[in-house]
């Protein structure tokens, strides 16, 4: 295959296991190389402020938070938690920029993972301790910070990796309960109504518009296999959809036919919990044998990067590694398939 030919690559999807973000950077950045995509690390095991919502919180902007016995909550002047949730940060993407600075050949793209809208709406209170996804206004206003923080984080990102083409990815995963108005009230007495397909697909949109516009390449959006609203994705103009394939049904698998022949991405999830590493050749047929069944070209195969089901925090360094690897392996592998057609 030609080096500069489409092809299936890897990535991972966010979240790392251990403390050291130095060690961790270097570990991806040396398994995700070109042509595959490494990705700015979130260390959750750090604690407040490395956790998913609070990593994401950080970087609303006007939109301060503070950490409650029930979750982050929006307040009125940055407290500690916040000041920590913005370090932790920083101090990833300072780390990123030494070992960057450092490479000789550095990986031409990178990614950055974030919360996405809805589920960061839906785990943010208000000051009486309700979820921001309860009402319109709060969603709408935590939508358009979160695209502006998007944006400046990009920028942050662009200023230490010169030339880096950047891609976004968005975390949803509570969406499929979010649609459905099954995401519990504070007292979870009750549960929330159900956010509007269109409202939906409007928010993902908004911040895409606002990476785009800094010059961010593909934006994905990631959904748990059970009840992937990829109806809704449809209806917007993201162009990457990272799902497990385990236990996608054969509907599913449909939809996800018409997403690639439409031009859009497969972000697959093939390495699932518990964390068995199994062969290659059977990595291989997690992706190969749905495909050959809808009738999908080997061709189209280039639309495809292969990820864990999740985030690896819950496994160990080395373990992690290793699974890196196992990915790279599997892309190689159907890589071959696709040149052999």
């Amino acid at each position: 295959m030609a080096p500069d030919a489409p092809q299936v690559t890897a990535t991972a999807l966010g979240d790392w296991p251990g403390t050291d973000p130095l060690e961790a950077t270097r570990v991806v950045r040396g398994e995700l190389g070109g042509p595959h995509l490494p990705h700015l690390v979130s260390l959750p095991h750090r604690g407040v402020g490395s956790d998913p919502v609070g990593r994401t919180a950080a970087i609303l902007v006007e939109l301060p938070v503070d950490l409650q016995p029930h979750g982050w909550r929006l307040v009125d002047r940055p407290g500690k938690d916040h000041r920590r949730a913005v370090s932790a940060l920083s101090t990833d993407l300072n780390v990123l920029g030494d070992v960057i600075g450092a490479e000789s050949n550095p990986a031409p793209a990178l990614k950055i993972h974030l919360r996405g809208p809805l589920s960061l709406a839906a785990n943010l209170h208000l000051h009486g301790g309700e979820r921001a996804l309860l009402d319109h206004g709060a969603r709408r206003e935590i939508r358009d910070s979160l695209a502006v923080g998007a944006a400046e984080t990009v920028s942050r990102v662009q200023a230490l990796a010169p030339g880096t083409r950047i891609h976004l990815q968005l975390d949803e995963p509570e969406i499929a309960d979010i649609l459905v108005g099954g995401i519990p009230t504070a007292s979870g007495y009750r549960t929330l109504r159900a956010v509007p397909d269109q409202e939906v697909s409007d928010a993902w949109d908004a911040v895409a518009e606002a990476v785009r516009a800094v010059g961010v390449g593909t934006v994905a959006v990631t959904f748990p296999a059970d009840r992937a609203p990829l109806d809704v994705l449809g209806m917007s103009t993201l162009s990457a959809v990272a799902v497990p394939l385990t236990g996608l049904t054969m509907a599913q698998w449909e939809q996800l036919a018409g997403h690639l022949e439409a031009g859009g991405e497969l972000w697959a999830g093939i390495v699932p919990e518990p964390r068995r590493l199994r062969t290659v050749s059977t990595f291989a047929a997690t992706v190969l044998t749905p495909w050959r069944q809808l009738g999908l070209p080997l061709s189209r195969l280039a639309q495809v990067r292969l990820t864990p089901d999740s985030g690896l925090e819950s496994v160990s360094p080395s373990a992690a590694g290793t699974i890196l690897s196992r990915l790279t392996q599997t892309a190689d592998a159907l890589n071959q398939e696709m040149a052999g057609n």
